[in-house]
């Protein structure tokens, strides 16, 4: 198609017109099928969660739901053990993340300074991140084991006589380690790629103006790494708020609910005591929450990245 443009009294010249751009582009129309199954897979199941949430699931005579209106998010904020759990569940979230990203941070530092045989020993230390948390807590509950266990057996002759898994403190902070001792080494692992990406130039130069050791690592490798331990913490967060294999392997939420956090309880409330749709309520919370939980980390690395 061409456009007719007349300069001059008697004179018309004809330049071609710019061919409009295309709304979808090609790869847009090769991506729209998996898009579309993508999305129905995840925006049809959410609605359905959303609608259960305000019903009662019958299950006799085929799936019906009879809406209760508000009654199920009202006893998800007026249940006390609903209340006891979310209080075990920011203990747990504190305590594994915290002890992960100090000892992770404290591993890579150490493997920072190794010159040689650095890979073998960083392969060695990221063995017990491809173990899977079910396996993770098969084993940690052979090892503590009053019987025969071998840490059950060490702690006894430390002079710690109870069952590990049987007291509500020593249950609790046995679950806790056992997730620290699997995902230490994927901050161990973020760590060091960030410290690989420190600059030489910059230690050389903070080492001849006499700076110390802990200087230099507090005013300069950790403001250089900070961005990176952040988006370390948001992974293992987002992982910690659903954590549901290794306590539910080892101590199915006991002794006296003292592990019980809230996925053990959204499990027993859905598949064993079949109340869909207040666990459909408890489900949609601790969706809130985990927004809530990435938006605050995606908000300081975006005030990060804009002072800087």
């Amino acid at each position: 198609m061409t456009k007719i443009v007349q300069s001059s009294p008697g004179l018309r010249r004809s330049w071609p017109e710019a061919p409009s751009e295309p709304r979808v582009r090609f790869e847009g129309k090769m991506m729209l099928p998996g898009l579309i199954l993508l999305a129905a897979l995840s925006i049809l199941p959410f609605l359905a969660l959303v609608a259960m949430s305000f019903s009662r699931v019958r299950l006799l005579g085929g799936v019906r739901l009879e809406l209760v209106g508000l009654s199920n998010w009202v006893r998800s904020f007026t249940d006390a053990d609903m209340w006891m759990s979310w209080l075990r569940t920011i203990i747990y979230f504190v305590l594994t993340v915290g002890l992960e990203m100090v000892l992770g941070l404290g591993i890579a530092l150490c493997l920072y300074r190794v010159l040689r045989g650095r890979n073998l020993l960083l392969g060695l230390i990221l063995l017990p991140m491809f173990v899977a948390p079910s396996i993770v807590g098969l084993l940690g509950r052979y090892l503590t084991d009053s019987t025969f266990g071998l840490y059950a057996y060490v702690l006894r002759s430390l002079g710690f006589t109870g069952d590990i898994l049987g007291g509500t403190t020593s249950a609790f902070a046995a679950v806790v380690l056992m997730d620290v001792w699997e995902w230490t080494p994927l901050i161990a692992l973020i760590s060091l790629a960030g410290l690989s990406s420190v600059p030489q130039s910059v230690r050389e130069a903070a080492a001849v103006d006499g700076a110390s050791g802990w200087m230099t690592l507090r005013y300069i490798i950790f403001p250089a790494i900070s961005n990176v331990l952040l988006v370390a913490l948001l992974i293992r967060s987002m992982d910690a708020i659903r954590y549901f294999d290794i306590i539910w392997v080892t101590t199915n939420g006991g002794p006296a609910d003292a592990t019980k956090i809230v996925p053990i309880r959204l499990y027993e409330t859905a598949f064993r005591f079949f109340d869909f749709g207040y666990a459909a309520a408890i489900g949609l919370t601790m969706l809130a929450f985990s927004i809530l939980i990435a938006r605050a980390f995606v908000r300081m690395l975006d005030t990060r990245g804009l002072t800087r």
